[in-house]
């Protein structure tokens, strides 16, 4: 195996921005830690968003859970929840155009969410941001 004197950091200038879509699920969580360990390698900044229709309650809060997943991992990471009408858009609707808007350069997203039969593989949600994502996507299963 022939190894290189020192890395390149070209991916630092490829993926400054990096959104991860959470949900709350195991996947969604797993691709928080992909991205904060692009971020502690490159110097990315991460912003964690939640996207949930209006009025949509949880039992639980899954920036609350991505906090606690990340804690003390010295990251620049912020924090958001969008919310959209479900008679005039969707969650990957939502998504796509706050990654358009928030001009990031990566996204780092779980394969399938909570409420998906395990059957699958991947979701909808995930195959909709893949196919009309502007910027790179990252799958994680």
């Amino acid at each position: 195996m022939v190894y290189k004197e020192a890395p390149t950091y070209e991916i630092s200038f490829m993926f400054r921005k990096i959104i991860v879509p959470v949900d709350g699920s195991e996947n969604s969580l797993k691709a928080l830690d992909l991205a904060v360990d692009l971020a502690k390698h490159y110097g990315s900044h991460i912003t964690v968003v939640f996207v949930k229709p209006k009025n949509y309650k949880l039992d639980f809060d899954p920036i609350e859970k991505a906090k606690k997943r990340i804690e003390g991992r010295g990251v620049d990471v912020e924090f958001k929840t969008l919310e959209f009408d479900p008679a005039e858009n969707s969650t990957a609707g939502t998504l796509l155009e706050e990654i358009s808007d928030g001009n990031y350069d990566l996204v780092v997203m779980g394969a399938r969410g909570r409420t998906l039969s395990s059957e699958l593989t991947i979701g909808s949600k995930a195959i909709s941001i893949a196919s009309n994502s502007p910027v790179t996507v990252i799958i994680v299963r």
